[in-house]
């Protein structure tokens, strides 16, 4: 699986983020992550090959989160579904 690495000097928590590259709400997700200068790491799912698209959404299902996206994974522990600024902030202290 590709994925890329935006850098950031807020770098406090490990910062994952599923995304399709045609959806409007994940690139507005980006851009409040880059705008906050937190560093992440981001796949376009819609990108990938089978074989990886199964393993993320296996690994989204186990996880309790939906195939909704964006999709943004907070130290491997925390799961949020969608571009929710109020959850983005609380988790991520921006």
């Amino acid at each position: 699986m590709k994925t890329e690495k935006v850098p950031g000097t807020n770098k406090k928590n490990k910062v994952f983020l599923y995304a399709l590259s045609t959806c409007a709400w994940c690139r507005m997700t980006k851009q409040y992550l880059k705008d906050h200068n937190i560093e992440y790491e981001y796949v376009d799912v819609d990108k990938c090959t089978d074989e990886d698209l199964k393993k993320i959404k296996d690994d989204i299902l186990n996880q309790g989160g939906s195939l909704s996206y964006p999709i943004i994974m907070i130290n491997d522990k925390t799961l949020i579904n969608g571009f929710r600024k109020d959850l983005i902030k609380e988790h991520l202290g921006v």
